[in-house]
């Protein structure tokens, strides 16, 4: 009886709540976001999880092994360098090392207002690095110690004992944005900047030797998406011609032509290019790129110059906001900001970075869901082999049977640059590999 009541109350409060929210999708402008790219996007991630993907789980066992003859070694060296024996996994007998025995600090010395500590956080110390050589040690430490507990040693936990592999949970309700979490284990934020992060992508391998591993992935979609957003001829002309975007910023920006853009002026390019999609300004970039606030303004003062319409675009986004009380992307999704009209102006701010960034972020999220719906369609469709296994942000992972290689490159790279059409145009990078680092 117990069940009965309760099976059927299930069902009952999900009908009610159906009839509550259908006609909330009508009046927000988003019952074909829900019903052409949400809905579909449920089986496919059904199939995804179903599927999981294969670790290499001898591989990550000999890595954590190395890992932990690299941390003694560092813990040796952080002892030496610091002339003090202390617990290297203690932010509070770290912070009496630095700011009390080393007397480092000055004007970045912090205590938490709760104990009163110092405070020993990584961006702390990030701003420390110069000041001591236990520093960066320190840094390194940290950084293989979290790769070692967060993934090295908890994959192959999380592996099924039979097939090796590890199925994460897809999340569509939980960020913001739009975009998909994965949870338990979170594949999602797996290191790549670092040579010891890649490590871990080495350990994803095909189901057997009948596959490889094939990954594809979405090249500067949201300076894309920008592009086409803002409007701007100059930024969608570089995209069209296929030019490197940042030494083409660069040639703007500094008045030089493409082919003398030096490092240098790409790379400082490509901080503006990305500071530029998260809301950034003068004071994050001179701090970003360590150069004086006034070149930096001077640099974002001619990067306007060159891109009006990106200019013209943020302003835009804000007043939206700033009316409407939400943003909302290319395909309708919506989130809504009410510290737009906050009186604190920190608050403010941070709403307003958002207010330019998520329409960005948003609609690149939009664009992958299109394209995953429509390649496992057509996977099932001509019912191949290979199987469609991640999404990771940007980038999709497949286990390419090797008798459809041929086939699949073309049918995943054509669905996914055709997701939407966009006046600066879609363009996927995609490679086959032994493992996910070899094929990224």
């Amino acid at each position: 009886n117990a069940v009965k009541e309760y099976a059927v109350e299930d069902a009952d409060i999900t009908w009610q709540l159906a009839e509550l929210f259908s006609p909330l999708l009508e009046k927000d402008e988003v019952t074909s976001l829900f019903n052409d790219v949400e809905m579909p996007l449920v089986h496919v991630l059904a199939d995804m999880e179903t599927e999981g993907i294969r670790i290499d789980i001898p591989a990550l066992k000999q890595f954590s092994e190395e890992l932990g003859t690299e941390l003694i070694r560092l813990q040796e060296a952080i002892h030496a360098s610091s002339g003090v024996q202390f617990n290297i996994d203690s932010p509070k007998q770290l912070g009496d090392v630095l700011f009390e025995t080393l007397k480092l600090g000055g004007d970045s010395i912090k205590k938490t207002a709760k104990t009163g500590q110092y405070q020993t956080s990584e961006d702390i110390l990030q701003e420390m690095s110069n000041a001591h050589p236990v520093i960066p040690l320190m840094l390194d430490y940290r950084s293989l110690r979290k790769l070692k507990g967060t993934y090295v040693d908890t994959l192959p936990e999380a592996a099924d004992k039979v097939t090796g592999r590890v199925h994460t949970n897809y999340l569509q309700t939980v960020a913001a944005t739009g975009r998909l979490a994965s949870n338990d284990p979170n594949l999602q934020n797996i290191p790549i900047r670092t040579e010891k992060g890649r490590e871990i992508r080495k350990a994803f391998v095909p189901r057997d030797e009948n596959y490889q591993l094939l990954s594809a992935d979405y090249s500067q979609i949201e300076l894309r998406i920008i592009a086409h957003m803002s409007g701007d001829k100059n930024m969608q002309e570089a995209f069209r011609q296929g030019l490197d975007i940042h030494a083409a910023t660069a040639a703007k920006v500094f008045n030089v032509d493409i082919a003398t853009v030096t490092r240098d002026q790409r790379s400082r390019a490509k901080a503006v290019n990305f500071g530029i999609a998260y809301g950034q300004g003068a004071f994050g970039l001179s701090q970003n790129l360590g150069i004086p606030r006034a070149e930096a303004k001077a640099i974002i003062d001619d990067y306007f110059a060159q891109f009006p319409g990106v200019r013209t675009y943020m302003d835009e986004m804000i007043g939206f906001c700033r009316t409407n009380g939400y943003i909302k992307t290319l395909m309708g999704r919506r989130r809504y900001l009410p510290d737009i009209t906050s009186g604190n102006n920190t608050v403010r701010a941070q709403a307003e970075r958002i207010a330019i960034n998520a329409p960005m972020q948003g609609t690149a999220a939009d664009i992958i869901k299109v394209a995953m719906v429509r390649i496992h369609d057509e996977l099932k469709r001509k019912r191949m082999r290979s199987k469609l296994l991640l999404q990771v942000h940007d980038e999709l992972v497949f286990d390419a049977h090797n008798d459809e290689a041929d086939e699949l490159l073309p049918l995943v790279k054509d669905l996914m640059e055709g997701a939407m059409q966009l006046d600066a145009p879609l363009l996927v990078d995609i490679h086959l590999g032994k493992n996910w680092l070899e094929a990224h």
